[in-house]
């Protein structure tokens, strides 16, 4: 028993895992051990190396397929199969060709995702906008690098960033790109990593690089003055909201809405949408307006299709007969994406570490980074023209006796004693020697050396100069400024996206029914407004007003005319006398800014009561231009109760006045010429903001003091005051007409 017990004693030995240990048993482990040896590395590995962009505004998948293109000579010459570049990229990106592929598309001019693209794309790319448009297979497109990476890449070669080795070891890669614009707030980008995620819109590059020379002049700019907004590459309507785009400019973080852009076609009664938010998709709004209809809730829409072709976007939603299409566009904004809200979450990476910051802080860590690239460059260029201007100066000395530098080489026996006998016979060290002795036989003449040894001067003011770079910030600031002014000359577009203020979003409204029963309407110098019937003003006595103030105007009218109040900051608030309640004339009436909520500093300049939107808005400013702006420019068919740009900030205004028709007006200026001057000289504008025409020609020192209507008769002579072609510089008061005209005055 104890033999057989001896026998199966090795066969409990042999056991497949006694090389492991700890293999077979079960320990207890605390979670938080667990994640943090095997979870941490992989979060980690997440937000370092793939999802965060970093300073120049690129991830790792962009940099490393944005450098290989690079490398295969891309920024120049014809484009290639996106199959060779996505094969070649796979030497620094591990992940698979359809990874690679997929970072070239959303890079690419053809799919429309960035401000601007980093790749000049050929062949069907997809489309942002589309959620069901798929690119072609990367055998059948092509691509090439767009112009504007040459920002990207200048000086790369010039020990600007540091390399480290691919991820096997064979080839060195960038980590980072010196980026000669904060391309970091030019094109958008996202990512989402381990518990944290990033969110960057894209701003206009113009604006960008405006803002960034100004921070670098002054660290105390305050970036909003030139940043309003962000700029998408679909365009659509920015809905500017001043605290929550401030929260985004200085804090990284906040929404932004934006509404679709649209076209009534009145011939075939429907709306065609040609710009849409960047969060949504042709197919998705489609889909929406399909369900709100089904769920009728959208009873106003006959029909919603696809319309988009080569030349753009475009969705095309049919109308009933009837439907007002504006107020159909704010049922549409409310409940489907055609209005959709981008949410910023500005994190990057700086020095390794994921971080939210606003704009301006992003600006002073990319003008850190910039200024470091430009150094390095500086001193890259300052030690490659130091060892040239060495061997230079080795040559000059050989131009002393080249008949003894031939008979040196010559006499000597041994070819490795050849430096030596130089330095020996030159005073010249080994690197000099080395040179001198490399030069080809052929060249060893005194045209050959002299041509050479005439760069030492120009190295030697050129190595001073780049020594005083490195010594003088101030130097390095310009070179900075200066490429950025070539990047926005170069490259710099228009915006794409429009801005709107709250003021001007229209809101949904069901009007109640107004009576048009006579009414008379009185307004004050200061703002004060009554509203009083026929009935009451009969009976009633005197009007009654606020100490110093007095009546600015009357009209008699009815109840359901509009009121647009002008304000002396260029904005119209809109009423209806229905929206004032009855009152007598021994009250002082309503105070027209409180009634509107105007801003706290802004003052009530003129009211004009309309009821149709006929005649013309004149404006009469300082500088003597006048603007006259067709009344219909006011005019919307939604309740929007305030209009801003109303007139022109340009010059201070003098008077405003609404005329049905052309009348005669008397201008005075402030040196007391008088100008007669008919409204039917000059001819109406749409848009609400003209600066006019000059009409009235002042002298330096002058301004337009006075405007009032024309009474016939009250100028002996009337063709002394008008003029046949303006501007005029008017005429003074003639002795027979200053007597009366005192009066007046």
């Amino acid at each position: 028993m104890a033999k057989k017990k001896q026998d199966k004693q090795p066969k409990a030995e042999i056991n497949p895992n006694a090389h492991i240990l700890g293999a077979g048993e079960v320990v207890n482990q605390r979670i938080t051990d667990t994640l943090e040896v095997n979870y941490m590395p992989y979060a980690m590995s997440v937000i370092m190396s793939r999802a965060i962009p970093e300073i120049d505004g690129l991830k790792p998948a962009h940099r490393k397929l944005l450098y290989t293109m690079y490398k295969m000579g891309l920024l120049s010459g014809g484009r290639i199969k996106s199959a060779n570049i996505v094969g070649r990229t796979m030497q620094l990106n591990p992940h698979g060709d359809a990874a690679i592929y997929d970072t070239m598309v959303r890079l690419s001019r053809g799919y429309e995702a960035l401000l601007h693209p980093l790749v000049d794309s050929k062949g069907n790319f997809g489309k942002a906008y589309s959620r069901d448009m798929m690119w072609a297979a990367s055998r059948y497109t092509e691509a090439k690098l767009e112009p504007i990476c040459a920002e990207l890449f200048g000086d790369i070669d010039k020990d600007t960033v540091d390399f480290v080795d691919n991820y096997d070891n064979t080839m060195k890669e960038p980590t980072l790109l010196p980026v000669s614009f904060p391309s970091v707030l030019v094109n958008n980008n996202t990512g989402i990593a381990v518990g944290m995620a990033s969110s960057i819109c894209s701003f206009n590059l113009n604006e960008i690089c405006e803002t960034t020379i100004e921070l670098i002049k002054d660290p105390d700019f305050d970036v909003s003055e030139n940043i309003k907004a962000p700029d998408f590459i679909g365009g659509g309507k920015i809905i500017y909201n001043r605290e929550e785009m401030m929260n985004v400019i200085n804090n990284g973080r906040g929404s932004i809405k934006v509404r679709a852009k649209y076209n009534y076609d009145k011939s075939n009664n429907c709306i065609d949408i040609y710009e849409i938010p960047p969060t949504t998709t042709a197919e998705a709004i489609i889909d929406k307006i399909i369900e709100k209809f089904k769920a009728g809730s959208l009873k106003e829409i006959s029909d919603v299709r696809d319309e988009t072709d080569k030349s753009g976007l475009k969705v095309t939603i049919d109308l009933k007969r009837g439907v007002d299409p504006e107020k159909l566009m704010l049922k549409l904004y409310k409940q489907t994406p055609l209005e959709d809200t981008f949410s910023c979450n500005f994190n990057v990476l700086i020095a390794g570490m994921p971080q939210v910051l606003g704009v301006k802080v992003l600006l002073e860590e990319w003008i850190a980074f910039r200024t470091e690239c430009v150094r390095r460059r500086t001193y890259y260029d300052l030690q490659k023209a130091k060892n040239r201007l060495h061997l230079l100066q080795g040559l000059q000395k050989i131009l002393l006796d080249i008949d003894k530098a031939i008979k040196i080489i010559r006499n000597t026996e041994e070819e490795k004693e050849v430096v030596t006998n130089l330095m020996i016979g030159f005073g010249i060290d080994e690197v000099q020697a080395e040179y001198v002795a490399e030069i080809k036989l052929r060249h060893l003449n005194r045209e050959y050396i002299l041509k050479h040894t005439k760069d030492i001067e120009n190295l030697q003011e050129s190595i001073k100069d780049m020594e005083d770079i490195l010594a003088k910030g101030s130097r390095v600031k310009k070179i900075i400024i200066s490429e950025l002014q070539n990047v926005a000359k170069k490259y710099g577009k228009p915006r794409r996206s429009e801005i709107i203020y709250d003021a001007e979003i229209a809101e949904e409204e069901t009007e109640a029914p107004v009576s048009n029963e006579p009414v008379h309407l009185f307004i004050s110098q200061q703002g004060y407004f009554k509203k009083i019937t026929p009935l009451s003003l009969r009976m009633s006595g005197e009007q009654k007003y606020k100490e110093g103030d007095s009546l600015l105007a009357s009209h008699d009218t009815t109840n359901d005319v509009d009121l647009l109040f002008f304000s002396n900051k260029q904005q119209v608030y809109k009423s209806k006398a229905d929206d004032f309640e009855f009152t007598k004339a021994s009250v002082l009436g309503e105070y027209v800014p409180s009634k509107l909520d105007m801003e706290p500093d802004e003052v009530f300049s003129y009211m004009a009561v309309t009821k149709d939107y006929s005649g013309n808005m004149l404006f009469f400013f300082e500088n003597g231009k006048v603007a006259k702006v067709e009344m219909s420019a006011y005019a919307t068919k939604t309740n929007r109760k305030k209009l801003i740009k109303a007139y022109s900030d340009k010059s201070p205004l003098v008077a405003a006045m609404y005329v049905q028709q052309d009348i005669e007006l008397v201008l005075i200026s402030s040196a007391g010429r008088h100008l007669l001057f008919n409204t039917g000289s000059i001819s109406a504008k749409t848009t609400k903001d003209t600066q006019g025409v000059s009409v009235f020609t002042l002298k330096k020192g002058q301004r337009l003091m006075t405007v009032r209507p024309y009474e016939e008769g009250e100028f002996a002579k009337p063709y002394r005051y008008r003029t046949k072609n303006l501007p005029s510089t008017g005429a003074l008061l003639s002795a027979e007409d200053s007597g009366e005209q005192m009066s007046l005055l």
